[in-house]
């Protein structure tokens, strides 16, 4: 304790005001005053703290602290006040309202003063300093540390920070995610909680300062590796390096976008490889084999009677029936051998390695010999028969496609002479070369006459059920079998490269049929046409279409070209220049027949894409399938994320519609509201649509 006054003579200085000291005093950001004991009147006070009290510095000397302050801010700091009396230095806080209302925050320091000599204390100093701005300052600091913790502790994702690496904090998600305690984690590399092949991604990343989120995998405590997303920040610190990164853990996303890449490709009741899934593996088995000078064979099986199952006993026991095929037609194989389901009681199994025919046969007969024994559905002992058709590679065909087709001929030759045993495939079962030869002239005849209509299905929007589209497919009127749909030209023009020529004249009658219509005030809905990979490989698509709208008259904005998965993953830089040129014309893509193939995101957010048509093989059998229910549920998802729209195909039943509008599909297209219709017939369709 100081035992001379702060100010010197603080008698002499209130005589004084205008000294150097009572100028200092003033100058100060703070109120000063001085009271003496024990009478408590005023001997000093500097222009602030007189101010404050409503007195002059000459005219609060000789008042009493009751005086200068009011009864009632006495009676709040009389025990302060006391204490300082007794020579004890005090410091409080004291909120004050000004007249505006206004309040404010004071730190009060009651300081002792004693006589030098005699250890009397002779009065008392009084500093008061307004601290409101900084009191403000610590609650906002307060309250943001208060959320920041709340948040820290509410989120699901891990929150780490660090200082060039090192960890100095992180929240209760990143011991969840990690299995350490945090005074574990603090002080150590964020890189060494990084699996070891995506260590140096991180490192790289960090350095560069980089805010994108990546996706990395960290090893868990106990050893299990987690996929996670990882966004890091840099904080606008003094000190470089200061970072904070958030970390999710993408498990159930993984494990989602694993079994939809699973589903897309595998039966979802047998969980066998579909078709298309089939087909890749079967061109690589015989590229192999090419390279090896080696065999490979196909065989198609189908269950005879299989319908009789179904009828008798249920759908239910038919699925259960064809599962049990599959476990057996897997046990009775090797390995590297491929079993596939494509079709309702259809399977296919791929022998990657048979030395002759004879090998093929074998398997065959041990197939047909385990389909034999008898199947056990809810107790009740079943025996049924199978007929097996067989192709061979290379003697019977050199692609996956036309061997398949081989081995499907020779199978429907054993079911017409018997059943229940084996065939190979003969060239005899699907009239030879002379039928194709006979095929592709009639077609190209089709090509020069324009033997082609075009067929007209409506895409209902499921919000109002008003027309939302109309989808152009091209029927083949066969001299000698009459309309013939394209699932049996489609493929074989292709091969014949003769599938340019029938596009051209698909895109021209489209065009020139909606503008006809719309000339009449109907159909202001686009048209979409198929294109296929070939098509979009081998012509100037872009092109050709500006050339056609010009000609047609019909706008872009009328135009859709509904394109399969399989072309925009490969060329990525001429599909990419294409879909461009496409949208600066204002045309519309579409994906068809999305989720049979690769459904990747990465070109869905590559490429300017407008739709996603769902296939009808996902939709046929909901509501009552739970698999392809949770099928379409996630395209239509990921599409309204992606911002694109959503057709579904081959709507037939109320429930599916139901279900589809209650998913938030946008529109569907199926027999539930029309097949699809020659030209006057859709006419008069749009006609009683208008007049809806």
């Amino acid at each position: 304790m100081t035992d001379t006054p702060l100010l010197g003579d603080t008698a002499s200085t209130a005589e004084s005001g205008d000294g150097l000291l009572g100028a200092i005093a003033d100058a100060l950001p703070a109120l000063i005053a001085y009271y003496g004991v024990p009478d408590l009147r005023c001997r000093y006070a500097n222009q602030a703290y007189a101010a404050y009290t409503g007195y002059t510095p000459a005219s609060i000397v000789g008042r009493s602290v009751h005086e200068t302050l009011g009864g009632v801010t006495w009676e709040g700091i009389r025990h302060d006040v006391e204490r300082a009396m007794q020579g004890q230095r005090v410091k409080y806080n004291r909120e004050h309202t000004l007249h505006t209302g206004e309040t404010r925050l004071f730190e009060v320091q009651l300081i002792p003063h004693f006589d030098r000599a005699t250890k009397i204390q002779r009065g008392c100093h009084i500093f008061i300093i307004d601290i409101t701005e900084r009191w403000k300052a610590e609650c906002t600091m307060r309250a943001s540390e208060d959320r920041m913790r709340k948040f820290s502790e509410a989120t699901q994702e891990a929150i780490v920070f660090h200082r060039e690496g090192v960890i100095t904090d992180g929240n209760e998600a990143l011991i969840r995610l990690t299995g350490y305690p945090l005074h574990e984690i603090v002080g150590r590399s964020i890189f060494g909680f990084i699996s070891p092949e995506w260590r140096a991604t991180a490192i790289e990343y960090t350095r560069a300062g980089r805010e994108h989120p990546y996706e990395v995998t960290v090893r868990h405590r106990d050893g299990h590796i987690i996929p996670v997303e990882v966004t890091g920040k840099t904080l606008p610190t003094e000190q470089s390096g200061y970072r904070i990164v958030v970390v999710r853990d993408i498990t159930a996303r993984k494990q989602a976008q694993a079994r939809e890449a699973f589903m897309a490709l595998h039966d979802p009741l047998t969980q066998l490889p579909n078709r298309h899934f089939l087909m890749e593996q079967l061109a690589q088995v015989l590229a192999l084999a090419r390279r090896r000078e080696g065999r490979a064979a196909v065989l198609f099986l189908n269950l005879d009677h299989f319908k009789t199952v179904n009828d008798s006993l249920g759908h239910q026991a038919g699925d259960r029936l064809l599962c049990d095929v599959a476990e057996r037609l897997r046990a009775g194989v090797r390995d590297a051998d491929i079993v596939a389901r494509v079709g309702g009681d259809e399977f296919v199994v791929v022998l990657t390695d048979v030395q002759d025919a004879h090998g093929a046969a074998a398997v065959a007969d041990e197939l047909l010999a385990a389909m034999n024994a008898l199947f056990m559905l809810d107790q009740i002992p079943l025996s049924m028969s199978h007929s097996i058709g067989i192709s061979i590679f290379p003697e019977h065909a050199g692609t996956a496609d036309v061997l398949l087709r081989c081995a499907d001929a020779a199978m429907h030759h054993a079911k017409d002479s018997g059943r229940g045993h084996r065939q190979f495939y003969e060239p005899s079962m699907d009239g030879g070369a002379l039928d194709v030869l006979h095929k592709e002239r009639l077609l190209r005849k089709a090509i020069a006459e324009s033997g082609f209509v075009l067929h007209y299905q409506p895409q209902i929007r499921l919000q109002d059920r008003s027309l939302q589209g109309l989808e152009a497919l091209v029927r083949w009127q066969h001299p000698e079998r009459g309309l013939v749909g394209p699932g049996e030209f489609i493929e074989f023009a292709e091969s014949r490269g003769l599938i340019a020529h029938i596009g051209r004249w698909v895109l021209r009658e489209a065009c020139r049929q909606l503008k006809e219509w719309q000339d009449l005030g109907l159909a202001l809905v686009p048209v979409a046409i198929n294109l296929s990979a070939i098509e979009f490989r081998q012509r100037d698509v872009a092109a050709e279409i500006a050339g056609a709208l010009h000609e047609t008259g019909l706008q872009a904005q009328y135009l859709e070209i509904e394109l399969t998965e399989s072309v925009l993953m490969h060329h990525t830089g001429q599909v990419l220049d294409t879909l461009m040129a496409l949208k600066a014309l204002g045309v519309g893509v579409s994906i068809d027949d999305f989720g049979t193939g690769y459904s990747s995101l990465a070109y869905l957010k590559r490429y300017p894409i407008d739709t996603l048509k769902i296939d009808r093989s996902f939709v046929m059998d909901t509501p009552g399938n739970a698999d392809d229910v949770a099928i379409v549920t996630a395209i239509i998802q990921m599409a309204h994320n992606l911002q694109l729209k959503t057709v579904a195909e081959g709507v037939e039943t109320g429930p599916q519609m139901e279900l589809l509008g209650h998913l938030g599909c946008d529109s569907v297209q199926g027999y539930l509201e029309s097949p699809p219709m020659a030209a006057d017939a859709a006419l008069q369709w749009l006609r009683k649509a208008a007049g809806r």
